[in-house]
């Protein structure tokens, strides 16, 4: 079926009463193509120099500083004593035979240990 034709035989696109109704469109809205997201510079992060085995000064805050805090877990021991994670875990494994920590979650590679309370070592002695 035809188009119909304006009244007056013009045609809508050149009546200037048309024209002043139609809505202007906005810069930068939201209809029709968007415009292309450009390439963020991705974040750079230090490089972490870790030691992979322990030196005697760290050995020793490992048997001083570690028994003492609350929640200790080889990545928490590892960023403190800047350590590799396996270096960690064997100095954990080490502090848990001798009883100064106790182990408390041990589910597939989650390691969580604590201090061992006064309660726990008087339970041990005995």
């Amino acid at each position: 079926m035809p188009p119909k034709a304006a009244k007056g035989g013009k045609s809508s696109k050149s009546d200037p009463k048309a024209a002043g109704k139609m809505p202007k469109k906005k810069e930068g809205g939201g209809g029709g193509k968007a415009k292309k997201k450009k390439w963020s510079k991705g974040k750079v992060r230090d490089k972490l120099n870790n030691m992979v085995l322990f030196d005697q000064a760290t050995y020793d805050k490992l048997y001083k500083e570690v028994i003492t805090y609350k929640l200790i877990t080889p990545s928490v021991v590892s960023e403190r004593l800047k350590v590799r994670a396996s270096l960690a875990k064997q100095g954990l494994r080490e502090l848990l035979a001798k009883g100064l920590i106790k182990c408390v979650v041990h589910h597939g590679g989650q390691l969580v240990y604590t201090r061992s309370t006064k309660g726990d070592e008087s339970a041990i002695a005995e």
